[in-house]
């Protein structure tokens, strides 16, 4: 398993892992929904304490048009990348982010716990857990 707290990587399974969900996490902050919908599979779901999306047009749909909070981002305070339950040939891995959302002020909103599945270089599933 590979933990980091800053850097894109460059390379390898556990770099590229790391880099989509770090990706992630700058297209929603910067409000890039189109890069935020490449990221993610079409069949993508997400599950959070408030609310459950079924596939990538209605969460993309949400994050544009219906997030109750737009000014704020995301502080990645570690990325752990492991595998999951893929293929011999690792086709699906997992990675869990663990951070703070932050306002338009700095102040922290709630902790974080997202757990990324990914599969073929892409977001295929989201379980967010929120203290």
């Amino acid at each position: 398993m590979a933990g980091s707290v800053d850097g894109d990587g460059d390379g390898g399974d556990e770099d590229s892992a790391e880099s989509l969900v770090r990706a992630y996490y700058r297209a929603l902050d910067d409000h890039e929904y189109g890069t935020l919908e490449s990221l993610l599979e079409p069949t993508f779901t997400q599950r959070r304490p408030d609310r459950t999306f079924e596939d990538r047009e209605a969460f993309v749909r949400f994050m544009r048009e219906d997030r109750p909070m737009t000014d704020t981002s995301h502080e990645v305070l570690a990325v752990i990348v492991g595998s999951g339950d893929g293929d011999e040939n690792g086709a699906e891995n997992r990675v869990t982010a663990q951070g703070r959302l932050l306002d338009g002020s700095g102040d922290a909103v709630f902790r974080f716990a997202d757990v990324f599945t990914l599969e073929d270089g892409r977001i295929r599933r989201l379980e967010t857990y929120t203290q």
